[in-house]
This record gives C-alpha cells, structure tokens and sequence, in this order.
C-alpha cells in the first residue's frame, strides 16, 4: 500500500473526484479527515468508507474552505483524531460565476475566488503548518484544471481562479522545499463528476453530452484523478514539486475550443448569467445579463 500509515486532508472530500480520492486514499493505507461544505454528501461518503471496512480510517467535519476558521478548525481535527498531517488536497471547488466579464458583479467574482483560490491559499498556510510541525516533509497537492492553463477552456473567472492555484503552486513549492513539502497540483480536463453534470440530466446523457470533447475515447472519472494524485502523495513522486500533472484525455493537446464543442453559446453571447455552487447543497441563482 502506497500510502501505508500517512495520515491525508482531503477538501471537497464528499463527493465527485474527493471521494473518489478519499476511498482509493483509505484503499492505499492512509487515514483521512474528509472536509466538504456539504453535510450530507459528507455522511454517504463516511457509510461508503465503512461498508469498504475504513470506518476507523476516516473523519468527517464540516468546512466552508474560503472561512479562514474553518480550515484551522480542519486541521486541529485531524491532529486531534490522528495526531498528525502529512498529506493535503486541496480540491474543493464549485464552478462559479458564468457569464459576460462585464457583466460579472464583485460579490460573484468575489465567491468564486473566495472558494477556488483564497480556499487553496487557506489550505496550503495551514497546510504547511501542519506538515512542518513534525518536520518530517509531506505533501500538499492542490486541484487546479485544464481552464487555468489557456483562455477559452472554461468560464472566465473560473479560469482566472484556477491559473492562480496553478502559480500558488509553483510559489509555494520553492517556499517549503527546504521542508522537504512537495507542492504540486493536477489539472482535469473534463471529468464525470456532480460538478460537470447538469441537474437537468442524467448521469447517461451527461456522458453522451460530453462524447467527443477530447481524443481519448473514455470519458474522465474521479477515479483518473485520485490515481494521479494518489501517485504526487506517495514517495514515488518525491522528486517531482511544483508541478501542474494535466489529467485531461488529450483535450489540451488537441487544442480546446469548448463553448464550441458544447454547443453553447460564448460567455459574450449569453443572456443569463449563472453563479454555480456545485456540490455545496446551496441553490444555484440565474439572472438575466443587462446591457
């Protein structure tokens, strides 16, 4: 088992590619605090742990990632359940405000950053307090994505919130290197997950939705992600910080242009701008876009 004894904290733990990670982090020996926004996703994920056997291996607490006190609480959690941290993903994330930029209201921008970027920056602090404290090294791998590494993969602000993850990473890896604390991030493509399907669809026609979006004919699943990040946890990355690992299918290789491929209209065309909170169990709003 690759991560046999390490204790992991794992953000957006309840559902999509968390608790894919969650579950294959406790398959590979780890112990893990789970913490998600979301309550009741965050119990399904805790019976699903017990009935695999983990339910001695894993935690959950409730955690709003952009409230500095609730990611503090997060990791005096698991020191006060398993004495210590030594591995941190930050990958709780919602898909935010969507729409024209100048159309964008601050307090829209302002909770997607305040999620996507400020939660991650939260989590690397603390983070690196944690894994300093038993100075033994660690690693903290952050969720960023194939939007943040070009213009016209996702939704402007997303994007621009997950470019930042990307760059927090490369600075925060020369940062806690003398600590011997890799930081690196993944960045999926299109994934499977709560976060990529519409409440309007099944979980089929989400798929069918998204056939042909990059080369690689399977779709990507959480299970992808908690590979890759499984690997960037374990002793066998531990050469390899500040990285950005794309887990993507080929979609950046082919070049994406996926309002396109979506057949959606572009952010500049759109009449209804929505602000998007993902798996959090909080409503999404639609309003229309003014002139």
């Amino acid at each position: 088992m690759r991560l046999n004894g390490k204790v992991a904290v794992i953000t957006g733990g309840a559902g999509g590619m968390g608790r894919s990670t969650v579950l294959r982090f406790l398959a590979e020996g780890a112990k893990v605090l789970i913490a998600d926004f979301n309550a009741d996703q965050g119990a399904q994920t805790m019976a699903m742990a017990a009935d695999a056997g983990y339910a001695e291996n894993c935690r959950f607490i409730k955690t709003d990632v952009a409230d500095e006190t609730h990611v503090k609480a997060m990791f005096e959690c698991a020191a006060d359940n398993f004495s210590r941290v030594d591995i941190v993903f930050n990958n709780a994330g919602v898909g935010g405000v969507i729409g024209p930029i100048w159309d964008v209201e601050e307090s829209e921008w302002d909770y997607t950053f305040d999620v996507l970027a400020k939660g991650v920056f939260f989590g690397i602090k603390h983070g690196a307090r944690a894994l300093r404290a038993h100075g033994t090294g660690g690693a903290i791998i952050n969720t960023a994505s194939v939007a943040g590494l070009s213009g016209g993969c996702g939704p402007l602000v997303y994007s621009a919130a997950k470019a930042a993850v990307v760059n927090m990473t490369k600075g925060a890896s020369v940062q806690l290197s003398a600590d011997r604390i890799r930081v690196n991030c993944v960045c999926p493509g299109f994934i499977l997950t709560g976060l990529t399907q519409s409440p309007k669809r099944t979980p089929e026609e989400a798929a069918k939705h998204m056939d042909g979006m990059q080369p690689w004919p399977d779709h990507g699943t959480g299970d992808d992600i908690a590979g890759t990040v499984v690997f960037l946890a374990s002793d066998d990355a531990k050469f390899i910080t500040g990285e950005s690992i794309v887990v993507d299918g080929g979609l950046t290789a082919i070049g994406p242009d996926l309002w396109q491929r979506f057949g959606q209209p572009y952010e500049a065309t759109m009449t209804k701008n929505r602000l998007t909170k993902g798996t959090t169990g909080e409503r999404n709003t639609v309003r229309d876009v003014k002139d």
